[in-house]
């Protein structure tokens, strides 16, 4: 085996396990961590952001879903080269 095509190997598998891991952390962040209406209720929504469940869940979601755009990005770059 040639010098690319262990670097290949290793993009791959590193973009699949990416995607795997910040594909199932999304799906536990929509499911466990995105607040209920009633707590956000008494937050008038302009400021529903500054709701500490709010921050957080939004944080979460967008670290989740980037790392499993990388992880894609990183498959397709691994099977394009």
């Amino acid at each position: 085996m040639n010098a690319m095509k262990i670097f290949e190997l290793i993009i791959a598998a590193a973009g699949g396990i990416l995607f795997l891991i910040s594909a199932i952390g999304h799906i536990y962040v929509r499911a466990r961590l995105k607040p209920k209406d009633s707590e956000l209720q008494e937050y008038y929504y302009e400021f529903e952001n500054q709701h500490p469940a709010m921050v957080r869940y939004t944080k979460w979601s967008r670290m989740t879903f980037t790392g499993a755009v990388v992880g894609a990005l990183l498959i397709f770059l691994a099977t394009a080269v």
